[in-house]
């Protein structure tokens, strides 16, 4: 079965693109539809391992409708949420102009993953959830993270997982290949916006594979947290010292 959003040739990003336009508007609700308001546990989880210090600067890759963002700004960093969909970051900045004034300073930018407009060693903190899974070049977009921490820095990557023990893998995407798409059927009027989540995670190494990338990179504290016995992921560490 192929999904019209999915493919791992230079097309990919245009047809990502289009899938969060169409997604933006009910990208919220679904995911609390969808993880049975789960995601709320384990985005707070992310943001307790990120140690967050007053005054850091944290950037949120692929930021979406800006939940990581706020929640880092929240806990007293000077946040920046950057996302290729216009759509997307809409809904972000619509949420944080509702929310009570923030003390640090927060926004949005527009922009690709794969080309950061930052300078390198700028953030003390870096943050992807469900992105870095979408990008068409999984390793020039993690070398793009790690480029624009700070040695020493903390790095955070959340995102579907691949369990272990394969009854609970076996159950798992079954669920994403066929509750999934029903949801994009509802709530977005094509099942192939939810669908696209199992074709994506296919080919995406994982937990266990994203350690091994940050091991090459010499990373530091490496931590795997497998959530809901692994079907989520949290990967984190610190790059080493220049």
């Amino acid at each position: 079965m192929t999904n019209k959003y999915f493919s791992n040739d230079p097309q990919r990003a245009g047809k990502v693109n289009d899938l969060f336009a169409i997604v933006a508007p009910r990208y919220d609700f679904i995911n609390d539809l969808q993880s049975f308001g789960l995601h709320r546990l384990w985005k707070a989880q992310l943001i307790r391992t990120a140690a967050v210090k007053p005054g850091d600067e944290a950037l949120d890759v692929c930021c979406g409708t800006g939940d990581i963002t706020l929640r880092l700004a929240a806990a007293g960093a000077r946040a920046t949420g950057l996302d290729f969909s216009r759509p997307m970051l809409d809904v972000a900045e619509k949420r944080a102009a509702i929310l009570p004034k923030l003390i640090r300073p927060l926004h949005f930018i527009q922009g690709d993953a794969l080309h950061l407009p930052f300078e390198s060693a700028r953030f003390d903190i870096v943050t992807v959830s469900y992105g870095l899974r979408n990008l068409a070049d999984f390793d020039a977009g993690l070398g793009e993270l790690i480029r624009v921490l700070r040695p020493g820095g903390r790095l955070l990557i959340l995102d579907f997982g691949k369990p272990a023990w394969a009854p609970w893998r076996w159950i798992y995407f079954q669920y994403l290949r066929w509750a999934c798409p029903v949801f994009g059927r509802l709530f977005c009027g094509d099942a192939d916006t939810h669908g696209y989540i199992l074709e994506s995670l296919k080919a995406y190494p994982a937990q266990n594979g994203v350690d091994q990338a940050l091991e090459a990179y010499g990373f530091q504290q490496r931590r795997i947290f497998n959530l809901v016995g692994g079907m989520m992921s949290l990967n984190s560490g610190c790059k080493p010292p220049a």
